[in-house]
């Protein structure tokens, strides 16, 4: 089956952004923003917006769904960057946007910032109670992108480092990099001491997402150990080396659609668990090396290729 892009439009993010303004994360505005349509009978509106946060990454899993849906018979446009969780969730729940995509532990969390729940099997069981009323996810796909610990292969050999109980060992000699939220977040390193004993040297924050800076940090010897996302080309580009996490400090984070409830037909959500079922770690890896690597392609012009070969 063909992909037509032709048929799909692009809705402006400035316009996406003004419908959010004002909103809190929880959507309260004193309605309900799921009412007019019948819940559960799978009625839909003619046209599927996609959203997606403002990484490149989810830009083009946005693309990939709304593909997927365009290839099902579904009309479908994107909705870009519309910034944060908190405003994405809220831009599903007031109707600007009909799904978007996530990550199955971070949403939990966000849903439930006290849930213990670390694996998949887990996470994806205990999800859909946490949602606030009106939200649902659809299945999740065997992608994943999570946080990770991350060390030079002379780092590794130098202090016999194969997992962060490893590293728990030598702590004290080390100094992390990562985002300046690491610092506080539960999984950071208030999860490494809480899990591991784990007490850096000093930690170094910087501000690019485990990105080019952070990289080129860890490459120099400037830090020991940095906090880099799962699905980041460098990883493979430069022979670096992921601890295991044995504790799941870091939990599992499945791609999958968020939508409102009642908001999607039938055939809309066969199409996205259908891609979800073809979508994998590896895919995101490559996908994420041709929009930020040397390629620089656009997120829609990666996911019509990932599309066309997976029989679209």
């Amino acid at each position: 089956m063909t992909h037509a892009p032709a048929r799909r439009r692009l809705a402006l993010p400035a316009t996406a952004a003004a419908l959010l303004l004002g909103l809190t994360a929880c959507g309260g505005s004193g309605e309900d923003p799921l009412s007019g349509g019948e819940q559960g009978t799978g009625a839909a509106q003619d046209t599927v917006t996609v959203g997606s946060a403002d990484f490149p990454e989810s830009q083009v899993l946005a693309e990939l769904y709304a593909g997927a849906l365009d290839s099902a018979g579904i009309e479908a446009e994107t909705s870009p960057g519309i910034g944060a969780r908190e405003a994405y969730v809220t831009a599903v729940q007031d109707g600007s946007v009909d799904v978007v995509p996530d990550y199955s532990g971070n949403l939990l969390l966000y849903a439930d910032p006290e849930a213990t729940e670390t694996s998949t099997e887990e996470i994806m069981q205990a999800l859909p109670e946490a949602l606030p009323e009106g939200l649902t996810v659809l299945e999740p796909s065997s992608a994943e992108n999570k946080d990770a610990m991350v060390v030079t292969p002379e780092t590794a050999e130098r202090y016999g480092l194969t997992s962060i109980a490893d590293m728990a060992e030598v702590c004290d000699e080390l100094v992390i990099a990562g985002p300046p939220e690491f610092r506080e977040r539960p999984q950071g390193l208030k999860g490494l001491e809480e899990h591991y004993g784990c007490v850096p040297r000093s930690f170094e924050p910087i501000n690019d997402g485990g990105g080019p800076l952070t990289l080129q940090a860890l490459l120099d010897g400037d830090v020991d150990v940095a906090d880099i996302f799962t699905t980041t080309p460098s990883i493979a580009d430069h022979d670096l080396v992921v601890l295991e996490d044995p504790e799941n400090n870091f939990i599992a984070q499945q791609v999958l659609p968020l939508a409102a409830e009642g908001r999607l037909s039938e055939e809309a959500e066969a199409a996205l668990n259908e891609l979800s079922g073809k979508l994998t770690t590896e895919d995101l890896v490559e996908l994420n090396r041709k929009v930020s690597g040397e390629q620089q392609m656009s997120p829609a012009d990666a996911a019509q290729e990932w599309l066309s070969a997976n029989g679209y």
